[in-house]
């Protein structure tokens, strides 16, 4: 009889150990850790005792000529868990500093620094056990107890039995986080957002034993397939999938997903799924683990695809780019990563659809042309301004697809400022006819009209294209027609789509109704709560920015911040204004220097600003300064492995994440932008265009995942008031 293939598993510590190896010396550890993988039982793996260790189950390898590995080799159970790497004294140290164990309520695997068994623990805050300095100062009334929880409620949100003395003795949230590494992530969790005002039983459900039945806590195969186990833990496929892991080992959103996370992914749904989330909660890598899932797991006939769309074109070339990383090629081939107006101008195309596909511009785009034409016949009466007629056409008359004035008669206009009786409609129609006949004579056509032209290919059924399931990244952005559009694409049944989306980062359409789109996702509606991302610190600024205005839930509802919370408090952003823009863009280069020599690599800072001009301005001081640098395309992936400080605008930036980013230029004037707000006199327009610009800031904030400065010059931006 054949023996039953060992379990290897890799937690990411050791990813996180094994990226800070010189390069130089990774190709050994990588030839190791493939052939453990192959047959951990191999005679030629010398297995070492390591004294002193807190954990009996520890094991020392070596792994090259100057690196050992620490290993979990348990008693019982054919697993091996690659725990840890580095030089011989730091790997033993390590393995005398953390322990590795079964929780015996919850049923996970936890890896946290443990203390001498037989010594009392200290108090937080002594000599023997510091923490960070409190923020207040000392109060003469002693501060209650941070949690007033029994001993079985705290083993219930997985504290360890050697820390719930410590976890009871805890009187503010800045000694909770001074124990962070001694707590299991899941454990530190909880207590985090607990002390946040998270209510005990939504904390309970989310992190509280998922099972019923008693915890083996010698059983290390069971508990690595506990979903909880799985956002440190993980089994490797195969051995192309342990190759993608150690050559990006600090991606960490490849491998490891937090349990609700997971629960989102990996489950059949019985119809369309909304998942709401605030800028860092993992929106995105949540929609690509799912398409990932799907390409798995369903049966696929021929022909058959699933199409992952989003909104912009660099937003598509980004997804698809981190599809690959955690992909097959033979799942990539099931999935179709393209930005929706793409998709909509193939598609139309291949339909024999002649027009050319127009959008407005900078004032010399066709679409641009005709419209000038148009609006030679913008009559005196009824005296409304010239930026009326074309809000008008692109809010009311495109959305509808209105062609006469008899059907103008009947449009609906809510949510415009500016009401119209039947007569001042009669008088205003001959401009957006004379538009119709400007782009019919210029062979052109509105993207809108282009949707509702494949609307209506795919309702005759003509087109023998064939989608199995729709994913699609910032619902947010899209409008009401283009919903419609993607609900059309699929059958409604099982798996058929998946929507991600935050409406606080709505930053070109208007408010759009899932349920009005026939999209139904009546009890199917789940939102991630963690920011995973930003600091929390970062995390108030950006989002008090938003502060006072209501937002909806993509359906109907509303959706609030009150939920969303960072776990890692940080630094409060830098805020700076200057005298002149050569003042701040001197501070900038004086800041990115004291960074570099802080061990920050260029490449994970990224300075951004509202518009084009001032990134270029910003861009040649850095130069000048020596320091290369890159302007991030909406039609090109960064290659982030290349040296260069990145520059980008705000909507360019949206989708991505650096360590440092700098906010440039956000003086009045620029921020929000006065061209953007005047070009409108309709005080609902302008509502609108000033809730956007706020969601710009937000979203350039949110990018920053460590630190985030903020510079203007002159006078600076209303917003940082």
């Amino acid at each position: 009889m054949t023996d039953l293939q060992p379990k290897v598993a890799i937690v990411d510590s050791f990813l996180q150990a094994f990226a800070s190896i010189p390069r130089s010396q990774q190709r050994a550890v990588m030839n190791f850790v493939s052939k453990f993988r192959e047959n951990p039982r191999s005679p030629g793996i010398n297995y070492e005792v390591i004294r002193n260790a807190r954990d009996k189950n520890f094991r020392s390898v070596r792994m090259g000529r100057d690196y050992r590995g620490i290993v979990l080799s348990p008693e019982k159970g054919d697993v091996y868990i690659l725990l840890w790497v580095g030089k011989h004294d730091d790997a033993y140290q390590w393995a005398m500093r953390n322990r590795c164990q079964i929780h015996p309520a919850t049923g996970s695997l936890q890896l946290f620094e443990a203390d001498h068994e037989f010594e009392a623990t200290p108090a937080p805050g002594t000599e023997e056990y510091p923490t960070k300095p409190a923020a207040e100062p000392p109060q003469e009334v002693p501060q209650p107890p941070l949690f007033d929880l029994q001993e079985e409620t705290l083993s219930s949100l997985g504290v360890p039995q050697e820390r719930i003395a410590l976890v009871q003795a805890l009187r503010t949230e800045e000694e909770l986080e001074g124990i962070e590494s001694k707590l299991p992530v899941e454990a530190f969790e909880a207590l985090y957002l607990l002390a946040a005002g998270t209510p005990l039983p939504e904390i309970l459900q989310e992190y509280g034993p998922q099972e019923q039945e008693p915890v083996d806590t010698e059983d290390y195969g069971s508990a690595l397939e506990r979903p909880a186990t799985q956002r440190r833990f993980y089994v490797p496929e195969d051995e192309q999938e342990l190759s993608r892991m150690l050559n990006a080992p600090l991606e960490r959103w490849r491998v490891f997903l937090h349990p609700g996370q997971r629960r989102l992914v990996e489950r059949d749904w019985n119809g369309p799924v909304r998942v709401l989330g605030g800028a860092g909660t993992g929106k995105t890598v949540v929609a690509m683990h799912r398409a990932r899932w799907l390409a798995s797991n369903l049966q696929w006939q021929d022909g058959e695809r699933l199409l992952f769309t989003t909104f912009t074109s660099n937003l598509a070339l980004d997804i698809e780019e981190n599809l690959r990383k955690i992909c097959t090629p033979e799942q990539m081939k099931r999935i179709e990563v393209i930005h929706l107006d793409a998709w909509v101008s193939q598609f139309v195309r291949r339909n024999n659809y002649g027009s050319r596909i127009v959008y407005p511009g900078d004032g010399n785009s066709p679409f641009d042309q005709c419209w000038q034409l148009a609006t030679a016949l913008i009559p005196a009466e009824p005296g409304l301004p010239d930026s009326f007629y074309l809000e008008e056409f692109k809010r009311v008359i495109l959305p509808q697809q209105i062609l006469s004035r008899q059907e103008y008669f009947r449009a609906d206009r809510r949510g415009r400022g500016v009401a119209l009786n039947r007569r001042q409609r009669a008088q205003i129609w001959p401009v957006f006819e004379e538009m119709r006949e400007q782009l019919t004579r210029q062979g052109c056509v509105t993207a809108e009209d282009a949707v509702h032209y494949a609307l209506d290919l795919l309702e005759k059924g003509e087109d023998s294209r064939q989608y199995k399931a729709v994913i699609v990244d910032e619902t947010q952005d899209f409008s009401d027609q283009s919903l419609r559009l993607l609900r059309a694409l699929v059958p409604e049944r099982v798996n058929d789509m998946f929507l991600v989306g935050d409406a606080h980062q709505r930053i070109y359409q208007r408010t759009t109704s899932l349920k009005q789109c026939g999209i139904n996702i009546i009890g199917r509606g789940r939102k991630l709560k963690i920011n995973y991302r930003t600091t929390e610190l970062i995390r108030r600024f950006a989002t008090a920015m938003l502060e006072g205005i209501e937002f909806d839930d993509l359906d109907g509802g509303t959706d609030s911040t009150r939920d969303y919370r960072s776990l890692v408090l940080g630094e409060a952003p830098v805020i700076k204004n200057l005298a002149t823009h050569a003042e701040e863009a001197q501070w900038i280069i004086e800041q990115i220097n004291e960074l570099v020599d802080a061990g920050i690599e260029l490449q994970d800072i990224c300075v951004v600003c509202r518009i084009t001009r001032s990134c270029n301005r910003y861009r040649k001081a850095v130069e000048k300064a020596g320091f290369p640098t890159r302007m991030l395309s909406r039609r090109q992936v960064d290659d982030r492995n290349a040296e260069g400080v990145r520059f980008a605008t705000m909507h360019r930036v949206k989708g991505l994440e650096f360590r440092v980013i700098f906010m440039a230029d956000i003086s009045a004037g620029i921020v929000p932008l006065n061209v953007a707000l005047e070009a409108s006199q309709d005080v609902v327009e302008k509502r609108l265009t000033e809730l956007n610009e706020r969601a710009l800031f937000h979203v350039a904030a949110t990018r920053a995942v460590r630190h985030l400065f903020i510079s203007s010059n002159g006078t600076p931006s209303e917003y940082l008031d």
